[in-house]
């Protein structure tokens, strides 16, 4: 059992409307804290949208995130795991963006998980834009390239934007590729529809052998067949997983700038991340929740369930991973 430092407070000990909201009700803990050192995972906030294309907003979003992930609980009443009995994990507060500068945001994302990955912490980060992807790889994959498994409407491999600009929330994983942190063989995209200006994206990903699987495929061939392709593709290397809230249809998550019609429903959102298991991940990310958009919460709400699934999976592939439990 992990320590009782490192567990959520209970909503029967304490109601979940009081108390300093964390993520999932942890501990807060500094990468500048002396119990850094303990912790196994690190929940991580990225409140920056300087990506943003279209309608802005997810910089709020590890705020409203953390509010209504008290809501969460200790055990996955579906697959059984106890990820807090598993892992010590903690809420290791939010990256320090500059809302003034993009260059220098992303630089200080990858010296912050610089220094999450030297701490030999595994990372699940709440976003802001897709664009907090890349410099998250950029610390993570500094020594090899990692597979991805990513859960999107769009595929995020544009060139570029305005001219020639390199670095939007459309852009993070052509980057992520051209500079080697990512292994393209060992990339899955799925759910990406939507109206087109063209298929750039799509050549590239052809020319480099990223897999991408449309909605329309998706959907023809049910949940499990497409999720049992994403483990093949992924493999036994490591892998980090992207899931951007607009994977889901607006109908369940309409609080995101770029919705796209036509995805899965909220059930399906939770049973491809169950579908991991196995997977060898080392980090993940949801990102792209924009409160502005849904200030009922209910997409924020979703974006944490889907958060817990992540967790999860990154508790019990690090236990196995390590052959041994946090005691």
């Amino acid at each position: 059992m992990a320590h009782d430092e490192f567990r959520p407070i209970s909503g029967v000990d304490l109601p979940r409307f009081a108390g300093i909201p964390t993520f999932m009700r942890l501990p807060h803990v500094s990468l500048d804290d002396p119990r850094i050192d303990q912790v196994d995972i690190g929940i991580i906030g990225a409140p920056w949208d300087g990506g943003t294309t279209n309608r802005p907003g997810p910089r709020h979003a590890p705020r409203q995130l953390r509010d209504h992930s008290t809501m969460i609980r200790h055990q996955n009443s579906v697959t059984g795991i106890r990820p807090f009995d598993l892992m010590r994990c903690a809420d290791l507060g939010d990256v320090p963006p500059n809302p003034a500068d993009l260059m220098d945001s992303m630089e200080r994302m990858t010296h912050f998980f610089d220094r999450v990955r030297d701490r030999n912490i595994t990372p699940l980060t709440a976003g802001g834009d897709h664009l907090c992807s890349l410099p998250i790889l950029r610390a993570l994959a500094r020594h090899r390239p990692l597979g991805m498994i990513h859960f999107d409407s769009h595929t995020d491999l544009f060139h570029s934007y305005f001219g020639g600009f390199r670095y939007t929330h459309g852009t993070p994983f052509r980057r992520a590729v051209e500079e080697g942190l990512l292994d393209p063989k060992r990339v899955v995209m799925i759910g990406i529809r939507g109206p087109a200006y063209d298929f750039e994206d799509r050549d590239f990903a052809r020319s480099v052998g990223i897999t991408v699987i449309p909605i329309e495929d998706f959907h023809r061939r049910g949940v499990e067949d497409v999720m049992e392709e994403a483990r093949a593709i992924a493999g036994t290397g490591e892998t980090y997983v992207s899931y951007d809230i607009d994977f889901i249809d607006p109908a369940f998550a309409p609080g995101t700038g770029t919705p796209e019609i036509g995805g899965p429903n909220s059930y399906q959102a939770l049973q491809v991340v169950r579908l991991l298991h196995g997977v060898n991940v080392v980090g993940a990310d949801m990102v792209e929740v924009s409160p502005p958009f849904d200030q009922s919460g209910g997409t924020a709400f979703l974006g944490v369930t889907v958060m817990f699934e992540l967790l999860c999976i990154l508790a019990a592939c690090r236990a196995e991973r390590t052959g041994a439990r946090t005691s």
